[in-house]
């Protein structure tokens, strides 16, 4: 079969525990960033690119940095759409002061402000967890969606108090803005998005990653045996801000080229949580099968009636939407509580074992 095993062996402690211990699943691997590169880009259209590939990227970032400080660190969350705003208008405010600046650099500088802004929102965990914890991220979800509104500086005056994205060029070509194509921006996302990707793999599988799997599960043990809680939670919900921050301001810059605050409302931050817990929490993978599902579904619900000959209003179709994803919630909450990771685990246990049963 597909995944046989048979003559794969491991003789050492290193080759047990390595990113691919089964040769397939690199294969697998290769063959997905195969699409991703090469393939889906250049048989892709304009349609296609700005209603799935990049939103799909982008949101599977968000819920990355989600799912770094839920389901590995344990510290529940209702404020990423805030976190993501900060990154977004970080960004605005590097861009406009210093016009030439790297596009590169200002994203990457516009997570450590949303970093520094998780940290101190993070403070409160230090002393509460839970539902409590929860509410007290729901407040700064309010706070900065307030401050983004009320802070002129913010959007430098702008009567509209909106943030419009520039033109901006790397090499010569542009990136950013409106005269920037959707297939250029689409690889800086995914270039961005299989970078963070790859640093999140290997913080979760190091040290760090186990400090935070150690609170989530008994934090009173986990100090006991000599883990800092104070940093552990803290360092959470630094790099969760971070990759939120970036998430947001790719979702600005290379996405919807504008922004209001009631973009970052807290429907964006329940949107994220949704393809968390719909992909599975505690995993990487997930995000990505939550967002494809969450965002290709309202482009099905389009598509396909027509198709079939049975058009729908678009009111139909936003109310459908919703009560498809509350369905998957309730379902997935209540037969795999682990997502669609978990089901794609199922199945590769099934692959590895055939013909036998398991």
């Amino acid at each position: 079969m597909l995944y046989r095993t048979a003559g794969q062996f491991k003789t050492s402690y290193e080759a047990d525990f390595a990113l691919f211990p089964v040769r397939q699943d690199a294969i697998l691997l290769g063959v997905i960033l195969l699409f991703a590169w090469v393939i889906l880009p250049w048989s892709a259209n304009e349609f296609v690119f700005q209603t799935l590939l990049i939103p799909v990227l982008i949101y599977s970032l968000a819920a990355l940095g989600l799912n770094l400080l839920t389901g590995y660190a344990g510290q529940l969350s209702l404020g990423t759409a805030a976190f993501m705003g900060v990154g977004a208008y970080a960004c605005y405010k590097l861009t406009t002061i210093f016009p030439g600046m790297n596009l590169v650099v200002a994203i990457a500088l516009s997570g450590f402000f949303a970093a520094a802004v998780g940290v101190v929102f993070g403070l409160p965990s230090l002393r509460i967890k839970g539902f409590y914890l929860a509410i007290a991220t729901l407040a700064a979800q309010f706070f900065l969606v307030w401050l983004f509104e009320k802070w002129a500086w913010l959007y430098n005056y702008n009567s509209s108090g909106a943030i419009q994205v520039p033109n901006m060029k790397m090499f010569g070509v542009y990136v950013a803005g409106p005269q920037a194509t959707s297939l250029t921006q689409y690889y800086f996302v995914l270039a961005v998005v299989s970078l963070i990707t790859w640093f999140s793999i290997n913080i979760t599988r190091g040290r760090i990653g186990r400090m935070w799997k150690a609170v989530r599960d008994m934090d009173i043990a986990a100090e006991l045996v000599g883990i800092n809680l104070m940093r552990a939670k803290l360092s959470a919900f630094a790099i969760s801000s971070y990759v939120a921050g970036v998430s947001g301001a790719l979702f600005v810059f290379l996405w919807r080229g504008a922004a209001e605050p009631v973009l970052f409302d807290v429907q964006l931050s329940f949107r994220i949580l949704f393809i968390a817990i719909i992909g599975g929490l505690g995993s990487i993978i997930g995000n990505y099968f939550g967002a494809l599902l969450i965002v290709a579904l309202p482009v099905i619900l389009g598509i396909v009636p027509d198709a079939l000959g049975v058009p729908i209003r678009a009111a139909v179709q936003e109310h459908l939407n919703t009560m498809i994803v509350g369905a998957l919630i309730i379902t997935f909450l209540i037969a795999e509580p682990l997502g669609m990771a978990r089901l794609w685990g199922i199945i590769r246990e099934k692959l590895i074992i055939w013909p036998f049963p398991h």
